[in-house]
């Protein structure tokens, strides 16, 4: 009896004990992220500093710098379709901007609804200050349509090309603040809700099938024994 019940039960704590790892390994990788996360979120708070040149820039250690600048926003827009939860769509509004010492740079202004697509938002010969945030945004996905440069119309913020076509640095800042304020648009700051950070469901599921994975290892061995009884 004990032989024929040795083998289900060795199957069962083998199984069990691998799921419990797996889910023990995620809350390990939970901690991990949001360790990355909070620093991140310190890195984006930080003090502001002055834009560093774009010989001297390194987007793995630059991205999302504080940086602090005056200057003039251009006539110039490019329009990038966006989809914010219980917002909706709208467009984030990408103008070259130019500094009092002649650099220009792409400034990410925020967000403006879609229906205000042709709405006049020029601030040319207007001083702004701006508070921001150094970034080199992953908006492309293998399902993002290709940008209609023509028409506008963009689907993922490429650096490099919208400083082609805007001519300014390949540097964009994600404004946070701008003084005088933007009645027309509506920052959009960095943040790091738009990291994942799924462990602890995954570390959820893999301890619901530990316990499932008992249940039923349970449930096998006493119906083996009751059919033996019988």
């Amino acid at each position: 009896m004990v032989s024929r019940l040795a083998i289900p039960l060795l199957f069962g704590l083998i199984g069990t004990a691998i799921l419990v790892w797996l889910g023990t390994w995620q809350m390990q990788r939970l901690e991990w992220k949001r360790g990355i996360l909070n620093e991140i979120e310190t890195r984006i708070d930080g003090p502001f500093e002055a834009i560093p040149p774009s010989s001297a820039v390194i987007p793995a250690r630059d991205r999302y710098t504080p940086v602090a600048l005056i200057g003039e926003i251009g006539e110039e827009e490019l329009l990038v379709l966006v989809s914010q939860k219980r917002v909706g769509a709208g467009y984030r509004v990408i103008s070259p901007y130019t500094l009092n010492d002649g650099r220009r740079v792409l400034l990410d202004r925020g967000v403006t609804p879609v229906d205000q697509r042709d709405a006049d938002r020029s601030r040319a010969g207007e001083t702004v200050e701006v508070q921001g945030n150094l970034h080199w945004p992953d908006d492309r996905t293998s399902s993002t349509p290709e940008n209609d440069v023509g028409g506008n119309t963009w689907f993922a913020r490429d650096i490099d090309r919208m400083s082609e076509v805007l001519g300014t640095e390949p540097l964009l800042v994600i404004a946070r603040n701008m003084s005088p304020p933007d009645p027309s648009v509506t920052p959009l700051p960095v943040d790091t809700s738009g990291i994942p950070n799924d462990h602890l469901q995954y570390a959820i599921t893999w301890y619901s099938l530990a316990a499932v994975w008992v249940i039923m290892t349970g449930a096998f061995i006493w119906r083996q024994r009751k059919g033996k009884e019988g």
